[in-house]
């Protein structure tokens, strides 16, 4: 056996695509996550990016081994796994305390944080922008029509 077939074949990769994608993905997450921080919820300036960054990577790494364009039926079925994922992680962020629920805006920004990550894997960056300025402007401009409960003073 030849040791050279034990070693991946760096030719042809492209990290400058890749890293182009997941910057994108970063940036309109980091915008949607410094609002949630600012809010002082529980997910913020971390967990944003690193969600996008996560969704975009799946799509780029499943791309190489089937092109969204080859395979579309191969690429939904990983889109649905990362929409899945997105599902599981934004429950994970809903608290019931009492007779109250909170965390569903926190829970909503990660999932359309995931699909401006998938947005950004598959190119779409138009999608993942306007994804990204609708979540922001719901979150931020919105939540002063949301009714505040009356001050114990």
């Amino acid at each position: 056996m030849d040791p050279n077939d034990l070693l991946p074949n760096l030719r042809g990769l492209a990290f400058l695509p890749h890293i182009r994608d997941l910057a994108i993905a970063y940036a309109l997450a980091f915008l949607i996550g410094w609002n949630r921080e600012r809010e002082d919820r529980s997910a913020g300036l971390r967990t944003f990016p690193l969600v996008a960054i996560a969704a975009c990577g799946f799509i780029q790494a499943a791309e190489r081994l089937m092109g969204h364009e080859d395979s579309p039926e191969a690429m939904a079925r990983i889109v649905e796994g990362v929409i899945t994922g997105m599902g599981f992680i934004g429950g994970g962020a809903i608290l019931k305390s009492g007779g109250e629920v909170h965390g569903t805006a926190t829970a909503a920004a990660l999932w359309a944080t995931g699909a401006i990550g998938v947005a950004a894997g598959l190119g779409a960056y138009d999608v993942a922008l306007v994804i990204c300025g609708f979540a922001v402007v719901t979150l931020s401009a919105l939540s002063r029509l949301k009714p505040r409960p009356p001050s114990s003073d």
